[in-house]
């Protein structure tokens, strides 16, 4: 059972009752320092970017997409993105905050505009040079439709490997893209099957029979008249489970000629002599340098997972306030659906969850405008936003099709129906947990960043390298504190100790229960690589053996991450009555995601069964706490009404 000592001491007492005042509160909270532009963006008008109110055959949907995304080019948020010197206005944050906004839209336009603007125009801006300046306007307006052609059939998250080639011939200043086998096919492209001009591929480079790695080449995949290129083959993906809107398609090069000044030389280019150089001298650190300049699209990509989730929830937890079903005994009246605790078990810690992983957002976002910017600029600064950026990509697209799901059977037959809205986001985020970074391989990715020492190698270790600095790991763990680090360390030194009663109430208790457990999954993944430096051991072996505890270690730290997140953004909230309420919010995330590995805790004796049942059931408490504030939390996530109405809001 609960105990008084259970009860959250952090933070003033929640108000009994939902007000408009409370709402703005807790929106401005979350809207952090974008606030400004999120209103621009709501005030769009949603008959103009909302989603269609029926499904659409393929062609209709694609050429309302379109048209949406010519609209959306008239608004500053595409230029945004870009420096100044390509006409842009640098303000990247604001662009990465505004095209999050379009998660509540039509998740078409969402990739649609992240493709144009995030893929291929990040490509051309961040991977050209000079000579390719000049094309940033014409992409930001629209003018200059592309795609970005990295997948390839036979290769999807082993970038390095990708089959097609681009091989540099003397005799007439020209790269030859070639597609040598059917594996070498670009998949799932795009913008490729209808819209897409030229191509931004993704292949290796060859300069005088020498392979200098995986390099970008600006490919003309159609005439101007809109025929496809010679020597181009495009194919339609066809029809796909949701983002019937976007016209995904497949290229395949058979010598095709470009002129040399089409390589977009940053980081490796060939000089009018035919010469190739590169400012990294290091192929494998080349790569990933060239690959991490694109990281702006996986936080777009999870920006746009948090804003179609607590679209989701926002829906379910209005339709949950009004729908009634089953009366108690003795009474006429029947019961509202949200007064059950069941109910609330599964939407409440759902929506403290969003309210976490947006602020985390937020932190993610303003860093990747210091490295775009040229405010943090060393290669430390990049690898941490990488490597932050692919793990809350990871959460938060998992947190968006989990609770996707869980609305859609919250809310019964009412949420299969496309009129309400649940359907179309269920089937156009499926894929999100996949695209821009397959969710366990970017997991393994963070594991190997907290595993290694990327100031020395920057990206370039293979298994064994792994394996070694995982041995030296133990007794030492390496652990990225969060960028309010002074905040939380204070709360967890101010709680009691280990061997102490854990008091849940106690916020650094709370967090330090989820350090312990990215420590201890850390320390212990290093004890196990280093048994693969022994003599005659197969360290691959070891490796793959040990992916399963890689993935786990790697998930524990960035829910740590953005549990410290949270909660020194309540630490630092000025205004009592919403500080009191995110108290609690910030209560129920951290002690939902301590309960949901509380069987790790009961092995590994860092929680006895009776204090699991305890967490249970103050869990419990803050959920029917939270109850009566439930509309007032998904109105604080500041969706446009025209984005909300659904035909069961009007029914319930």
């Amino acid at each position: 059972m609960s105990t008084a000592a259970d009860v959250p001491v952090v933070g003033p007492p929640i108000p009994a009752a939902s007000s408009p005042e409370l709402v703005a509160l807790l929106r401005a909270h979350l809207d952090g320092p974008y606030g400004a532009v999120r209103d621009h963006c709501r005030a769009l008008d949603p008959d103009t970017f909302g989603p269609p109110s029926a499904p659409l055959p393929p062609e209709e949907h694609r050429t309302r997409v379109t048209t949406q995304l010519a609209a959306l080019a008239t608004q500053p948020y595409a230029a945004d993105g870009f420096p100044e010197h390509q006409g842009g206005s640098a303000r990247y944050a604001d662009a990465v905050a505004a095209f999050e906004m379009l998660g509540h839209t039509d998740l078409s336009l969402f990739v649609k505009a992240g493709v144009q603007w995030g893929l291929f125009g990040g490509a051309v801006s961040l991977l050209g040079t000079s000579r390719h300046d000049h094309l940033v306007p014409l992409i930001t307006s629209g003018e200059l439709q592309g795609c970005f052609a990295m997948t390839e059939t036979g290769h999807g998250s082993d970038v390095q490997s990708l089959l097609t080639t681009a091989t540099f011939d003397p005799a007439t200043d020209q790269i030859v893209v070639h597609s040598p086998e059917p594996a070498a096919r670009k998949d799932y492209i795009g913008n490729a099957a209808r819209d897409g001009r030229v191509a931004a591929v993704f292949a290796q480079l060859v300069v005088g029979d020498e392979s200098h790695g995986v390099h970008c080449v600006l490919v003309p995949i159609r005439e101007p008249d809109g025929t496809t290129a010679a020597g181009v083959t495009i194919e339609d993906c066809g029809a796909k489970l949701g983002l019937g809107g976007v016209d995904n398609g497949r290229l395949s090069f058979e010598h095709v000629r470009v002129p040399r000044t089409n390589l977009l030389g940053r980081y490796g280019d060939i000089d009018d002599s035919g010469t190739y150089s590169s400012p990294i001298d290091n192929p494998g650190r080349r790569f990933f340098t060239m690959l991490g300049t694109l990281v702006r699209g996986r936080i777009s990509v999870a920006g746009g997972s948090g804003a179609a989730a607590r679209s989701a929830l926002a829906v379910t937890t209005r339709y949950a306030a009004g729908r009634r079903q089953f009366a108690a005994p003795g009474t006429d009246v029947e019961t509202t659906v949200l007064d059950y605790r069941t109910y609330q078990r599964r939407l409440l810690p759902r929506i403290a969850t969003a309210y976490a992983l947006q602020v985390a957002q937020h932190e993610l976002v303003t860093a990747m405008d210091d490295v775009l910017s040229g405010r943090a600029a060393t290669e430390h600064d990049q690898r941490r936003l990488e490597t932050r950026a692919a793990g809350i990509k990871v959460l938060t697209t998992r947190h968006a099709t989990d609770t996707i799901q869980e609305c859609r059977e919250l809310c019964g037959g009412a949420g299969y129906l496309w009129a309400n809205r649940l359907a179309a986001l269920k089937a156009d985020t499926d894929i999100f947990t996949t695209f821009e970074g397959d969710n366990t391989v970017l997991l393994q990715l963070v594991a190997k960043s907290l595993l290694a020492d990327y100031q020395a190698t920057f990206g370039d270790l293979d298994t064994l390298g792994i394996v070694r600095f995982g041995a030296r790991l133990v007794g030492g763990t390496v652990i990225e504190r969060s960028s309010a680090r002074g905040i939380v360390q204070r709360l967890v030194d101010a709680a009691p100790g280990r061997e102490e009663d854990v008091v849940f109430g106690i916020r650094g208790t709370q967090l330090r229960l989820l350090r312990e457990r990215e420590e201890h999954l850390l320390e212990g993944l290093a004890r196990r690589l280093r048994r693969a430096t022994a003599p005659d051991v197969d360290a691959f072996a070891i490796f793959n053996a040990t992916q399963d505890h890689l993935v786990e270690a790697a998930a524990a730290h960035v829910e740590r991450i953005v549990a410290e997140a949270f909660a020194a953004s309540v630490e630092e909230c000025a205004d009592g009555l919403a500080k009191g309420v995110l108290a609690r919010v910030c209560d129920l995330h951290l002690l939902a995601t301590v309960e949901r590995h509380k069987a790790w805790y009961l092995e590994h004796d860092r929680l006895s069964p009776a204090r699991t049942k305890a967490l249970t059931a103050l869990v419990n408490e803050i959920c029917a706490e939270l109850r009566p504030l439930a509309t007032d939390l998904v109105d604080a996530f500041g969706i446009p009404e025209g984005l909300l109405t659904t035909e069961m809001s009007r029914t319930a």
